[in-house]
């Protein structure tokens, strides 16, 4: 059995175990090192897996198309071994138990063994040559003194941990060759390529199907490797104990049987199973290594079918190289930093081994495994792809691994492509441990402890699963794009659409652009039952006013007359392409709820021999899946028409809005800002009017009437009775009233320039735009420009609550809710008269934001929040916000209702808006950047002939003053088989569903609660696919269906985000902001904030982008450049040993020490890099709907701090899992699910 799986698990999250404190392990739940400490290198407790070069920060999930094979395994128990701290004086005792990593070593149940060959993953050929000796990255370390450096750190710990390949298993079948891929793909449940999707329907070929291949000959027992092989004593404690509960962070993970129990049955194990004392044993001395068991593991049993393979071939050194791993090169994946200086970035060029991922790849390499050849492998085979991918040379005599970008040498017999993973499993291949054919005692112990006398070294082997072995977001992100090269049509019912990090052409053929409807699953389960068993949440990301780009053509308008739009008799839906017509045309039998309607005779029109209308092409409403009606009077409030919207100014001017700027910023930019508000023909004046107000204690209303020669101030100080003193002159026309409304812009700065009133109300202020609207009967939106907590006396007055103390307590939710119920009850008034609030927030302290965002949250609006603002600095980034807002086309007084066929209803809705009852959103405001996630829930069967339907109609008032009727239709399949469920998902609305049902779960529960919900539910979907749609294959491995292969990755980042896992330095305000934030974002925000994109700046020759990278500081090399886009945030990182004639051509100096870190704009220099890094970046600011001002981060500078809170695939500093630890701990959540 695999020693590893013995190991103790640790606790999930990283809980100390007894025993060790590793200096970097902190609890996840909250136990880590402060938020940002001081880099020192990698996170200690783990070392970020260095992202394979192709790692794109957006990834995109996998395309659902992909058969859902098995994807990756970790085959071995993943043991992620403990981690550990650098040993102090030597091996740690072997009682004492390793902290935990935080995922890390959960995992340690699982077996090491390989995984069976039957379950062959399919790989794609592509991928590249399987490095035959995959690394043992579970291993014990090899003894053998290791290069890098220092006693591992805990990092190295952590790396053993994750020297367990997550798919060690033997070669697959599949192919021996199959080596996953470096950086980007991870065989995944794809066994991959060779999984077809259809094999889905049956449950996807096992991945060992692939067995049917031999497993390569000569291939080391390595592939098998499971991760990382045993561990070495010291770290087996981790997994031998069982972490106390409290340890677990996630709920959902049983505790991990008592370590006796954790040894698997031998079944679990690929290989025999080690004494139970061996593995659980407590962590000897290093020599002991309990490698032993592993050892049996392979020894006593003839692995798999597929390990055979691996047995036969010698161990490769690269699984040494794990051991080398000790330090795992900073590019390394290894979680730990290399033990050796912590630095934290060392620049890639510094590791030791293969150069540091990033640099290696160019930026256009697919993916690193394809991409480069692998460096010649020391003679062993290649060992786990990790270590071939940038381990440090092991001792073993491995060469260095190559380069991320370098694909290990294909191993003899593999296919060429992946190492050979077991069963489609992904991991590194792991190379036949060292010292494979004897007991592992003799070997070195990879990723164990070393050996007594080096005990040092010893730790820092440690198994690490290879990141690059794992699911990449950036090859998924890649490979999308590039099999999407043909306009997507959506006529096919059920066809899931490009990824949203593909540029792709829509062409509507009767289904909604997944521009305006992105769906969770696009095959239904049939029945409630298995929707229950899968746990897949059911569940549409719908953006109804979304932008489309100019080659394509925006919903037509249909006036259907006086009568209106034709709808159902019964459930009143729109007439849309799911109508069927019959008895010769007279009459339509509704697509879904089957009620037979009569057409009016002016709609009344022939059919032709199919049963279609003749005119079936000329209607938007019949052909296509999105169109407008144009509605009548009975679709407006109070049955008769709008009157045009109004937009009213209401302007803070205390004492902090004039000392920072902001008044006077404000006032200039309305001068010309008042030219572009929203019009829907560009050739005519908008017929939008305007209002003015200033307010700090009491509120300032002008009257600007265009007959007047100076504005006229008129002041209500009673601010708890409040009331619009004019009528005439407050809202007027632009155009007429622009000699006065100039004059009021230049005297507002002067009237308060001295004031000394620095307090100020608030609800008073929207209380009086309210007012205004409602003498004008319009619709209408507020822009309010406010800087600090209202305290002084009125309606709304608020007090500081901001409390660190709370944190973490039960009583943490209630600093997510509004402090006074006064805000909920005037939200309620705006939406019924239409008015939305967008509020522009500049504070200095806390504001509380949970409580001042109700309004705008409930009325569809929005919050711009500029901490600490300063003019020079903020400025730009403010006036772009504020434009946008201004000019974007939004919708008024809108209403929006989603019906669905017989079987399914829509049941919760997430966003910003209001509902009065169960079925309507109401949105007093909603433009073209909001998005609003439906979920659903069975309510009888479905059927496969006629799949499911859903239409959303929005009733709204343009921003011309019409009433009208936006349409979207869509329909998906029915399945009744889970396999077919599991091949077309995706993954990236699910993540969108999750962060905005985790981000509604913390007003009502505590984080840690919310995030085991999200754990959990994410192991039983993964247990679902595991337990029925995936071959069948050792409990060891790890096995992901094809289209949720990066449903852990981006989980992860969810789960690590400052809502749920703040650090130190993030305020309340900061988490209120964000939670709101999120809750309106369509899939391809959520996609780009939950996984930044990271682009390395090499060559910006072509017209494309250079290929992203994955989200860790591995990735990152000393002499590169690289820019890191969040959606909110953009960032410039420059290495400290930059060329100079790169630094010449971005920055105009020749020196790094010279770049100011300060600049807010990149300086323009006439030479072609200067001109496309701008354009890049103006590129990446006109896809995002709020402006990202630009950071200059200088590696090793303070700054750096914020940055690498983006490398999500790393440790955070507020206490969450790195992605490799992650992993091994949902791999022991799936496991316990099944056992």
């Amino acid at each position: 059995m695999n020693v590893n799986q013995h190991t103790p698990m640790a606790s999930p999250y990283g809980q100390p175990q007894p025993g060790y404190n590793h200096p970097g392990y902190a609890p996840l739940d909250g136990g880590y090192p402060a938020p940002y400490a001081p880099y020192n290198g990698p996170a200690s407790a783990y070392q970020p897996g260095a992202q394979p070069q192709d790692y794109s920060p957006f990834t995109s999930f996998p395309s659902k198309a992909v058969a859902a094979t098995p994807v990756s395994d970790l085959s071995s128990p993943l043991d992620l071994g403990p981690a550990r701290g650098p040993p102090t004086s030597g091996a740690p005792p072997v009682s004492a138990p390793q902290q935990y990593n935080q995922y890390s070593h959960s995992q340690g149940d699982m077996p090491n063994g390989p995984p069976p060959m039957t379950q062959a993953p399919n790989r794609h050929p592509v991928s590249q040559p399987y490095s035959q000796g995959a690394v043992n990255m579970t291993g014990s370390q090899s003894s053998y003194p290791q290069h890098h450096g220092p006693p591992p750190t805990m990092h190295q710990v952590t790396n053993q941990m994750t020297g367990m390949q997550i798919n060690s298993g033997p070669p697959t079948p599949a192919g021996p060759g199959y080596a996953p891929p470096h950086s980007s793909q991870l065989p995944i449940s794809t066994a991959y390529s060779a999984a077809p999707s259809p094999a889905y329907t049956q449950a996807p070929p096992p991945a060992s199907s692939a067995p049917t291949q031999p497993p390569p000959p000569s291939g080391p027992a390595t592939s098998q490797q499971y991760y990382g092989g045993p561990m070495p004593p010291s770290q087996q404690p981790f997994n031998s104990s069982v972490p106390p509960a409290a340890q677990q962070p996630f709920t959902s993970s049983a505790q991990p049987p008592p370590p006796s129990q954790q040894n698997f049955p031998p079944s679990s194990f690929s290989g025999p199973v080690p004494p139970p004392s061996q593995a659980p044993a407590p962590p000897v001395s290093p020599p002991q290594q309990s490698f032993p068991p592993t050892q049996p593991h392979f020894a006593s049993a003839p692995p798999p079918s597929s390990q055979p393979a691996f047995i036969s071939g010698p161990p490769p050194h690269a699984q040494g190289s794990f051991q080398p791993r000790a330090p795992p090169p900073s590019s390394q994946p290894g979680p730990f930093p290399p033990p050796g200086p912590p630095s934290t970035f060392s620049p890639p060029g510094q590791y030791p081994g293969p150069m540091p991922p990033q640099q290696q790849p160019p930026p256009s390499q697919p993916s690193p495994y394809h991409s480069g050849p692998s460096p010649p492998r020391a003679q062993m085979p290649p060992t786990s792809m990790a270590q071939s991918n940038h381990l440090p040379p092991g001792p073993q005599g491995q060469q260095c691994p190559p380069g991320p970008q370098q694909q290990p040498p294909s191993q003899p017999g593999m296919q060429g492509g992946y190492p050979p993973q077991q069963n489609g499993a992904f991991g590194q291949v792991r190379g036949p441990q060292p010292g494979y054919a004897g007991p592992y005692p003799g070997q070195p112990n990879y990723g164990a402890p070393a050996p007594a006398p080096a005990p040092a070294p010893a730790p820092a082997a440690q198994k690490r699963l290879d990141p690059d072995s794992i699911p990449s977001p950036i090859q998924v992100i890649e490979d999308d794009r590039a099999k999407s090269t043909e306009p997507f049509t959506t006529g096919v019912r059920g066809q899931a659409p490009p990824l949203v990090t593909t540029n792709f052409q829509v062409k509507d053929q009767g289904s909604a652009s997944p521009r305006f409807i992105r769906c969770t699953a696009y095959n239904m389960p049939c029945t409630a039952d298995m929707a229950k068993q899968s746990q897949v949440p059911l569940a549409a990301v719908i953006k109804p006013l979304a932008t489309l780009p100019p080659d394509e053509t925006p919903p037509y308008l249909v006036d259907h007359g006086e009568g209106g739009p034709i709808r159902c008799n019964r459930c009143k839906a729109y007439m849309c392409p799911y109508m069927q017509f019959i008895e010769g045309g007279r009459r339509f039998q509704c697509g879904f709820c089957s009620c037979v309607t009569d057409v009016p005779q002016h709609y009344f029109q022939h059919l032709d021999h199919t049963g279609k209308r003749v005119d079936c092409y000329d209607r938007p409403e019949l052909s296509l899946g999105s169109y407008e009606f144009l509605a009548t009077v009975d679709y407006c409030k109070n049955n008769k028409l709008p009157q045009p919207p109004a937009y009213i100014f209401l302007i803070d001017v205390s004492y902090n809005a004039v000392k920072s700027g902001m008044v006077n910023i404000v006032c200039q930019e309305l001068k010309t800002l008042l030219d572009y508000l929203p019009r829907e023909n560009p050739e005519t004046d908008s017929v939008v009017r305007v209002g003015f107000v200033t307010y700090n204690k009491v509120l300032h209303f002008y009257n600007v009437k265009s007959s007047l020669a100076q504005p006229q101030m008129l002041v209500v100080s009673d601010v708890s009775d409040m009331f619009v003193p004019l009528l005439d002159g407050f809202l007027v026309n632009v155009t007429e009233s622009r000699l006065v409304i100039e004059s009021l812009l230049d005297q507002i700065p002067e009237m308060f320039a001295d004031t000394r009133e620095t307090e100020t109300v608030f609800g008073p202020v929207i209380q009086a735009g309210l007012e205004a609207l409602k003498a004008a009967d319009c619709a209408g939106k507020l822009f309010v420009f406010h800087t600090s907590l209202p305290i002084a006396e009125a309606p709304g007055k608020l007090k500081n609550r901001e409390d660190k103390k709370l944190i973490g307590t039960d009583k943490e939710k209630s600093l997510f809710q509004p402090q006074a119920g006064f805000y909920n009850t005037l939200a309620k008034e705006c939406v019924a008269q239409g008015c939305c609030v967008d509020l522009f927030l500049f504070p200095n302290t806390f504001v509380d934001v949970a409580t001042l965002a109700v309004v705008p949250v409930s009325t569809g609006g929005s919050v711009y929040k500029y901490t600490y603002f300063q003019a020079p600095s903020d400025q730009e980034r403010f006036l772009n916000d504020l434009r946008r807002d201004v000019q974007k086309l939004v919708g008024f007084d809108a209403v929006m209702r989603v019906r669905t066929s017989t079987g399914i209803r829509a049941t919760d809705f997430y966003g910003s808006f209001f509902m009065s009852n169960t079925t309507d959103v109401e949105l007093a405001g909603l433009d073209c950047d909001k998005a609003v996630t439906v979920e659903f829930k069975h309510d009888d069967k479905l059927s496969e002939e006629t799949g499911a339907l859903m239409q959303c109609a929005v009733l709204y008032t343009s921003c011309s003053g019409q009433r009208r009727l936006r349409v979207h239709n869509m329909a998906v399949n029915c399945c009744s088989q889970l396999a077919d469920l599991y091949r077309n998902c995706e993954t990236d609305t699910i993540i969108n569903f999750f962060s905005k049902y985790a981000f509604r779960g913390v007003l009502t529960n505590q984080t840690k609660a919310v995030r085991d919900t999200l754990i959990n539910q994410c192991a039983q979907i993964l247990a679902c696919y595991r337990k029925n749609c995936a071959s069948p294959s050792s409990a060891g491995q790890l096995i992901l269906p094809e289209c949720m292969k990066l449903l852990p990755v981006y989980l992860n980042c969810v789960l690590k985000s400052d809502v749920l896992l703040p650090g130190a330095d993030v305020s309340l305000d900061d988490r209120a902001y964000l939670r709101q934030l999120i809750s309106g974002m369509d899939v391809s925000e959520t996609h780009v904030f939950f996984y930044p994109r990271l682009l390395p700046l090499i060559k910006l020759e072509s017209e494309s982008l250079p290929m992203a990278v994955r989200d860790s500081e591995e990735r990152l090399s000393k002499g590169g450049v690289y820019i890191l886009e969040t959606g909110l945030h953009l960032f410039l990182w420059v290495g400290a040993s930059v060329q100079q004639e790169l630094l010449l051509n971005i920055f105009g100096t020749p020196s790094f020490s010279q770049i100011d870190p300060s600049m807010a704009n990149l300086p323009e220099l006439d030479n072609p890099f200067s001109q496309r890094l701008r354009e890049i970046i103006e590129s990446f600011r006109a896809q995002r709907p709020r402006y990202m001002k630009l950071m200059v981060v200088k590696q090793e500078d303070k700054a750096e701090l914020i940055f690498r809170h983006f490398l999500v695939e790393d440790k955070s500093a507020s206490g969450g899992a790195s992605y490799v630890d992650f992993l091994c701990h949902m791999h022991k959540e799936i496991r316990q699910l099944l056992s």
